[in-house]
């Protein structure tokens, strides 16, 4: 099968959150008017299909903290929340306070609650959320939007994942001492090996969820990155991340074409969840090092997007410079003259 190296496709939207209202939206009823509110009919069993999927989910409710945890807790549903915003701000204020602290756009939040007033002002407000009525959620589930291609390991554990992240940060925010110190505390093995069968649904679900941390913003499908992997001019690799306090998953992936004189990075991209570990910088280091070691040149594809900016800046940090750019294509160049060492805050283990 011929390789699709020209463009790739573009990212296409798929849901990460859910926002979840509370009153007459998760239950029937007002909380502040009455303590004795009622689950609605099947919510529960929608919550935790979304959650099987790994679409994170939080609140956005105008309510009183202790007491809306209280009845979630009592729910048995408070686990299925991360940075639950409870408090008496504007809706569309707790929406970006959400998806600022799950550090993924606007453009992949969807949010219910049974108030056309409110779903019109997060609408006015940010208008790439998905806004959907409470009134009916029969369908939620099947919308093209809900459903990933592939359920992979990395998607069913997305939520423990993050609470994991969740975990660290607070840790991090009361640390006394230099970023390092804190990274080395953290115990962190990095994995790079090539992608093999079972990793391929892995693969294309990174290409499609990573935006910020995406060199070129494009996806590729299942049937491509299999084709990579198994070709003799295309090398695709997957990274994983592992710290003291559990697994990150697989975070990431490279894509390198190689010739006889020339290697290039077609693509370099990494969950959003890393992008304080320093992962970037490591992996281009290690490349750098295996391409001076080869006596080859060291090449670098790059498309701006208005998210990508931080790659642009992990390549310029690398001692890339631009040579090259055709349209919106910007080929970079390594002198692979200053080349660092593996930080000793990191262990890497590769299998290239």
């Amino acid at each position: 099968m011929e390789l699709k190296m020209a463009k790739g496709k573009k990212n296409s939207k798929r849901i990460k959150c859910v926002v979840w209202d509370l009153d007459n939206t998760i239950w029937n009823g007002i909380l502040l008017e009455d303590k004795n509110v009622t689950l609605r009919n099947g919510i529960t069993d929608i919550i935790k299909t979304l959650d099987s999927r790994g679409i994170l989910q939080s609140i956005a409710s105008r309510n009183d903290y202790n007491s809306a945890m209280e009845k979630l807790k009592e729910f048995k549903l408070d686990e299925y929340f991360i940075y639950p915003q409870i408090n008496w701000n504007s809706k569309s204020t707790s929406v970006l306070t959400i998806a600022n602290l799950i550090n993924i756009g606007t453009d992949t939040l969807a949010f219910i609650d049974d108030q056309q007033f409110e779903r019109e002002e997060v609408s006015f407000s940010i208008p790439e959320v998905l806004c959907i009525d409470a009134i009916d959620l029969s369908g939620l589930i099947d919308m093209p939007e809900m459903i990933p291609r592939f359920l992979t390991d990395d998607s069913k554990n997305r939520r423990i994942m993050y609470m994991s992240d969740i975990k660290r940060n607070l840790i991090e925010e009361k640390f006394d001492g230099p970023q390092e110190k804190f990274l080395e505390s953290l115990e962190m093995e990095l994995t790079i090996a090539p992608v093999e069968e079972g990793d391929l649904e892995r693969a294309e679900e990174l290409t499609v969820r990573t935006h910020q941390l995406n060199t070129t913003g494009y996806t590729y499908s299942y049937e491509e990155l299999k084709s990579f992997s198994s070709s003799d001019r295309y090398k695709l690799f997957i990274m994983g991340l592992n710290d003291k306090y559990g697994t990150y998953g697989k975070i990431g992936l490279i894509l390198m074409e190689y010739d006889d004189d020339v290697w290039i990075i077609k693509l370099l991209l990494m969950s959003c969840r890393v992008m304080s570990r320093g992962v970037g910088t490591v992996v281009l280091n290690y490349i750098m090092k295996m391409a001076k070691d080869k006596g080859v040149k060291l090449r670098a594809e790059f498309v701006p997007t208005d998210k990508n900016r931080m790659m642009y800046v992990t390549y310029k940090f690398a001692g890339f410079r631009e040579v090259e750019e055709n349209d919106s294509l910007v080929v970079f160049e390594n002198s692979l003259e200053r080349i660092q060492g593996i930080p000793n805050y990191i262990k890497l283990k590769v299998n290239i």
